[in-house]
């Protein structure tokens, strides 16, 4: 029967590299940080991960990943916790600001805050006259002053005068 072997210390180092700077560093970049060979650092790279090759080192990678996983798991109880920490060294510092936002942020993730939001679709047809003149008088308060002295009554005559709207933007045209 053959010997187990064992993974060599660089080998250990780029699992450590690529699993803890997933995405941020490229198997090249892990394998030249672990101390292989910057000439043949791609290949190495390749190799490494190849379960074929080095089924070992694979192996290895995946365990670090579960463990980096568990440790740097989201919780409900973890998220809590840590927003409550950012909160008080955030008060010790004197940032209400920071202190504030890390105790909303904690009310949100409690479910304590229900954000709405109501997004309606329409043509101006499906208005009622009162919610037409309501979004009308809404529209001249936000763009009054560069209407220049225009009254809402003046505006209003002027638009039943006018023909029929086709479209939205042809009430602010």
């Amino acid at each position: 029967m053959g010997r187990h072997k064992e993974l060599t210390e660089m080998q250990k180092k780029f699992a450590y590299e690529l699993v803890s700077n997933e995405g941020r560093m490229t198997k090249y970049e892990c394998a030249i940080a672990a101390g292989y060979a910057e000439d043949r650092a791609r290949v190495t790279g390749s190799e490494l991960t190849n379960p074929r090759k080095y089924p070992m080192v694979v192996q290895y990678i995946g365990e670090l990943r579960e463990e980096f996983q568990k440790k740097y798991e989201v919780t409900f109880e973890k998220h809590i916790t840590e927003l409550a920490k950012l909160r008080e060294e955030s008060r010790k510092k004197g940032a209400w600001s920071a202190a504030i936002n890390a105790e909303v942020a904690r009310g949100k993730a409690a479910g304590l805050y229900i954000e709405q939001k109501i997004i309606r679709t329409g043509k101006l047809e499906d208005l009622s006259t009162e919610e037409l003149e309501s979004r009308m008088k809404q529209i001249i308060d936000d763009y009054s002053p560069i209407l220049e002295g225009v009254e809402f009554e003046e505006l209003k005559e002027k638009v039943k005068q006018e023909p029929k709207i086709k479209d939205s933007e042809d009430i602010l045209n």
